[in-house]
């Protein structure tokens, strides 16, 4: 956060029902970083939303002999983004793993209505920080970050806005050290809110 947030964008991984408290793959307090995401949108020039959008038969669902209960299915209320999140900012929306046969955690996998995919709508833009918030730390915010590293932009993720699925207790808390080593930087949202509040007083 070197360089303010003129060049940054911030993305809100898979923050739906299904992977918040009530939903088919709920994550523990998925629902608590809502408020934090709301918070960080208004300091960025550019929000994006992703999502995860199944059909009914996805191979990644336990009856095609995947790891995960269906979530996410394709025009269902689980597939729908969490009622509370502020949505007014958002500029874009990605939708991934959206063909039966294949599965993606990485939200550069997904696409647009128009069919871009992330990383052709980051550059479009001039983007070169990426601020990482959402749902599971340890799956779709990891896959995101590191090939947002691997496309070669700064990445920051926001520890307090982010939660795990936590498969093995201490999964989250790896993902978090993994993304670390790779060359991503842990922040909080008060750290960005502050940083961002900063750089509007001294332009």
């Amino acid at each position: 956060m070197t360089k303010g947030l003129a060049d940054a964008a911030l993305i809100l991984v898979d923050i739906q029902n299904d992977f918040c408290p009530g939903g088919a793959l709920a994550v523990s307090e998925g629902d608590q970083i809502v408020p934090a995401a709301n918070r960080l949108m208004s300091k960025f020039r550019l929000v994006i939303s992703t999502e995860d959008w199944h059909p009914a038969n996805h191979i990644s669902f336990q009856e095609r002999g995947g790891p995960w209960p269906p979530h996410c299915v394709q025009g269902t209320w689980g597939a729908e983004l969490h009622p509370d999140l502020q949505t007014g900012a958002i500029a874009h929306y990605f939708r991934k793993a959206s063909s039966p046969d294949k599965d993606d955690y990485s939200e550069f996998a997904g696409k647009d209505d128009r069919g871009r995919t992330l990383n052709e709508v980051l550059r479009s833009h001039g983007v070169k920080e990426l601020f990482v918030v959402g749902l599971a730390t340890d799956y779709c915010v990891l896959e995101t970050v590191l090939d947002g590293l691997k496309h070669g932009y700064e990445v920051c993720v926001v520890t307090d806005a982010v939660r795990a699925v936590n498969v093995r207790p201490d999964d989250g808390e790896a993902a978090l050290q993994k993304m670390s080593d790779r060359g991503a930087r842990l922040v909080t949202s008060e750290e960005v809110l502050n940083f961002a509040g900063n750089s509007a007083t001294a332009s």
